[in-house]
């Protein structure tokens, strides 16, 4: 049988760096709950974990304008008319709101960045007034140290639980409804009719993530470095 424009084929959708960096922030969020809950000499890992984090987020951000197509923020980011038109099922022809993120994968990755970085940076400056303290909380008040502490161990978590819960039931969702979204993320590809914009996913882009993720991690060590210098 001919292949025509319509017939699936696989096509580079997420790029290695992104699918590195969704499937290790999973790993870090996990090791955050579990260390944190254990407490102890488990902190250790709480800390380690929380600054990975760190440096994931920052990489996103960054890649977030420069990584492969799909990955892009400016590819997921849509109207409010795409989104309604998404929602009651009538979503047009012209919309590639199913190569990426469709809208409400794109409200997931925001809300956990965006809660993900309140995380850090909470847990940066918290003080437990035990034996566990963030590598900045000398630089600010001890109100200020108190209220984010109580955030972090608090809302902060239980929010990212939330949002990984919703993640987790939505890809279940698509699953029942004959839609994979865990092999892509997987392999980086998807079946897609013939034409369909690809990720750029080679050396060069790789290298690239390299160098990115190299400064990000600077970034960290940096941030974590005041604390010992103070």
């Amino acid at each position: 049988m001919a292949e025509t424009a319509l017939t699936p084929r696989p096509t580079r959708i997420w790029d290695l760096p992104t699918r590195l960096f969704h499937w290790t922030l999973a790993a870090a969020i996990v090791v955050c709950f579990v260390s944190g809950k254990i407490g102890g000499n488990a902190m250790e890992w709480h800390f380690k974990a929380g600054y990975v984090a760190f440096g994931l987020v920052a990489f996103r951000l960054v890649w977030g304008l420069v990584g492969g197509r799909w990955s892009r923020f400016v590819n997921f980011i849509y109207a409010p008319g795409t989104i309604l038109r998404y929602l009651k099922g009538r979503t047009r022809p012209d919309e590639l709101i199913e190569v990426g993120h469709n809208p409400l994968g794109s409200f997931s990755v925001f809300a956990l960045l965006g809660i993900v970085s309140i995380q850090v940076a909470t847990g940066l400056v918290a003080d437990d007034e035990i034996a566990n303290t963030g590598p900045l909380w000398r630089f600010v008040e001890s109100e200020t140290a108190s209220a984010a502490t109580s955030w972090h161990k608090g809302p902060g978590q239980w929010i990212i639980i939330a949002l990984v819960s919703l993640h987790i039931a939505s890809i279940v969702f698509h699953r029942l409804r004959g839609h994979n979204l865990v092999l892509p993320m997987l392999t980086g590809d998807k079946p897609l009719p013939a034409g369909t914009p690809a990720s750029a996913d080679g050396w060069s882009q790789r290298l690239l993530a390299l160098v990115l993720g190299a400064a990000a991690w600077a970034l960290v060590s940096w941030v974590v470095s005041l604390g010992a210098l103070s």
